[in-house]
């Protein structure tokens, strides 16, 4: 009986070692839980594209959305952990834990970690024709002109329903807010005037801006976006403390071979260097991360930290998905 255990335990690790050695055979499927067009979509194939390069494999990037995100992690956390089904999400992945009751997965334990992919700052941007002309206009208009403004998200659990939450939380004042299913019909109704306000990425943002389709207020971080330089900040438009970037992380499912993590974090970090990819986030206003960051274990802490940040939040607005 011992010696069937250790030749077990002996064909197992040969095996995993076979599997990683060969990783990857076949084209890998990064899954999207957002719609095609949107921005966590665009820099997935900006991504998928460069890291091929490396795997000598395609990328395919899926998008499969519901349920704030949480129906694309969970598939994935159910997946084969053999490095061909990964993950690339955003924020959403901190702030499931305090928005469903009924998680099919938990962030910290059903997945192994590949590492951060890239810092997203967003804008506030409005209907062009919104008479307030900037933040510290915008503020006033706001609280004489309660319940009858809009503010549209991209669905419960958004980064952009993050940002609008911050915001009238900011400034004490309630707003009709309007969900859509993803950031493209968000995008097309203030476009057409049919709701006055959008928190959103930079990466969905920037080509309206620079064409003088959307009026914009600030942008939500601590110094100017570089791609948008004369858009002042909240910060420097009076609203001290309001600070908020979009990052995304990529997953594997929970056991997935630590060589074949490793071959995919390779390939992530020589993604994140290519000019292509470098020049492209930066014209959509992205930052790569830095090399030590698109690693597991800063994946991990940033998550966990991310988690503790976000969960009173929400526990505190009441916002919560069956």
């Amino acid at each position: 009986m011992l010696k069937k255990l250790i030749a077990a335990g002996v064909g197992l690790v040969v095996s995993t070692a076979v599997l990683a050695a060969d990783f990857p055979e076949k084209p890998i499927t990064m899954i999207i839980p957002f719609s095609a067009g949107g921005p966590t979509d665009t820099l997935a194939r900006l991504l998928g594209q460069s890291m091929s390069k490396s795997l000598k494999q395609s990328v395919i990037v899926e998008n499969a959305t519901g349920a704030g995100g949480t129906l694309s992690a969970g598939r994935v956390a159910r997946a084969t952990p053999d490095g061909y089904t990964v993950l690339l999400h955003h924020n959403g992945m901190s702030t499931s834990p305090a928005m469903y009751r009924k998680l099919p997965f938990n962030p910290l334990t059903d997945f192994e970690y590949i590492g951060l992919v890239a810092d997203v700052p967003m804008v506030l941007v409005a209907r062009k024709d919104l008479p307030p002309n900037n933040l510290k206009e915008l503020i006033p208009y706001i609280k004489a002109n309660q319940g009858k403004l809009t503010m549209g998200n991209a669905g419960l659990g958004a980064v952009s329903h993050q940002c609008g939450m911050l915001f009238l939380r900011a400034l004490g004042t309630p707003l009709t807010t309007v969900p859509y299913r993803g950031t493209a019909p968000a995008m097309n109704d203030l476009l057409g005037g049919q709701i006055d306000l959008l928190c959103d990425q930079t990466t969905s943002t920037t080509s309206h801006i620079r064409a003088g389709k959307v009026k914009v207020y600030g942008a939500t971080t601590r110094n100017r976006v570089a791609s948008l330089p004369n858009i002042p900040t909240f910060a420097e438009q009076g609203m001290k403390g309001f600070e908020m970037y979009v990052w995304h992380g990529l997953y594997a499912p929970k056991g997935t071979p630590k060589p074949v993590i490793a071959t995919l974090g390779a390939a992530l970090r020589d993604a994140l260097k290519d000019p292509n990819v470098k020049a492209r986030f930066a014209d959509l206003g992205a930052e790569p991360v830095a090399a030590d960051k698109a690693t597991p274990e800063a994946l991990q802490a940033h998550l966990k930290a991310e988690i503790d940040k976000w969960g009173p939040i929400y526990k505190q607005a009441g916002a919560f998905a069956d």
